[in-house]
């Protein structure tokens, strides 16, 4: 069998790919909000319910394949993902109430989309490329942005073209479309235990690293970020539509977004690789609270387009910095349950956060309450960054190695 050390570059395109189909596929539902609810009837509450019942559901899978992927076959974990998750997505274009919704992508997709997602990747690619874990990563995590260029794009032009139920079509078939590259390029489990037998075993335990400080700072770093994270993809082209902007402009801000996004991964993953993680989560933050505070008094069409250029800037920004955070702080021995539990966290929260935007807009009629709650919540996670920068290595032995 081929070793991880022979091919990386196609270890990294596979999870390129991976993020790339179903980075999109996740903000398929805040694409479609507007007209499945008008068309069936509901409330976006209650979209916004199965929104935060897949945030919990896909971060809970996170959790389980981080851990899983420190010593499991890759091949497995992401070829299985990717099946589910396109076969239950593409059975949206079935639903009819609330609860098919529900049992659809807020439960079912969202363990197929958890367990093919970021933190195997990020073990993977890490593996492949250790010497240069945050612009890989970056590269990887890139697929999410060009994803959400490429295939929210041609979704949004799908939905005005035949309408949203073909959206779901067709991203379940891209699903099923990828896994003969899973298959050929991903590593299964032996080349999987030989590069983790290869690389330094140095670290703590997820259990040894809860104990610290630092864990919690990053914990609600992360929480905070996923806050904002998820309530911005699911509402924003809503507002954008509330502020006038018409369906196929305002389902296109996603797309927009994909590209500033990309541009911040990559900016970050070699910022990150060059002077350490902080300083990139920093500047991310403190754009965050710029951008929320400016829609919060001016909801223009130039201002709403301000706000989706800047804050896709920082969408993913902090994604592959989770590595070199993990790293710097705890080591790498347990990179895959350590970081799976941060990703937990993050989308479980972020799954609160698009909850709160729809309840909010149903009680209020407009986002106002909500940005204000977010540019508070972004200015918290400056200061946690700001302190962990303070607090050095959780473990020991790591700042000796510096």
């Amino acid at each position: 069998m081929t070793t991880i050390k022979s091919r990386p570059f196609l270890i990294l395109i596979a999870g390129f790919l991976v993020l790339f189909i179903g980075g999109g596929a996740r903000l398929a539902i805040g694409l479609t909000l507007k007209p499945m609810v008008e068309e069936l009837g509901w409330g976006r509450s209650e979209l916004g319910v199965t929104v935060a019942v897949f945030q919990v559901v896909t971060a809970i899978a996170m959790f389980y394949a981080g851990k899983v992927a420190d010593s499991m076959s890759l091949r497995l974990i992401l070829g299985g993902g990717v099946a589910l998750g396109g076969l239950t997505i593409g059975a949206m274009c079935l639903v009819t109430e609330p609860w098919h919704a529900l049992v659809l992508y807020g439960v079912a997709f969202a363990i197929g989309n958890g367990v093919a997602a970021t933190t195997p990747v990020a073990v993977m690619v890490t593996r492949a490329y250790p010497h240069k874990a945050g612009m890989a990563n970056a590269i990887a995590l890139g697929g999410m942005s060009v994803g959400q260029l490429v295939v929210v794009a041609v979704l949004a032009a799908v939905m005005v073209s035949i309408g949203w139920r073909s959206v779901y079509i067709w991203v379940g078939v891209a699903h099923f479309v990828l896994i003969p590259l899973i298959l050929a390029a991903v590593p299964g489990k032996a080349a999987a235990a030989q590069a983790r037998s290869a690389a330094a075993q140095h670290g703590m335990t997820l259990r040894e690293a809860s104990r610290t400080k630092q864990f919690w700072l990053l914990i609600g770093i992360f929480a905070i970020c996923g806050f904002d994270d998820f309530f911005v993809t699911t509402h924003v082209v809503a507002f954008a539509q509330d502020r006038g902007l018409d369906a196929y402009m305002a389902g296109n801000l996603l797309a927009v977004m994909g590209i500033t996004g990309l541009v911040g991964v990559i900016l970050a993953g070699g910022w990150g690789d060059r002077s350490g993680p902080i300083a990139p989560t920093l500047a991310s933050f403190v754009a965050r609270v710029a951008v929320f505070g400016l829609v919060t008094v001016d909801q223009s069409p130039l201002s709403v387009l301000i706000f989706a250029l800047v804050f896709g800037v920082t969408f993913l920004a902090t994604a592959p910095l989770t590595v070199l955070f993990i790293r710097d702080s705890f080591g790498t021995r347990n990179l895959g349950a350590i970081g799976g539990l941060i990703v937990m966290v993050h989308h479980m929260c972020g799954g609160f956060g698009a909850y709160l935007g729809a309840a909010l807009f149903d009680v209020t009629g407009d986002y106002d309450l909500v940005f204000i709650i977010m540019c508070v919540a972004s200015f918290a996670a400056a200061l946690f960054t700001w302190a962990l920068s303070a607090a050095g290595p959780a473990d020991p032995s790591l700042a000796a190695r510096k």
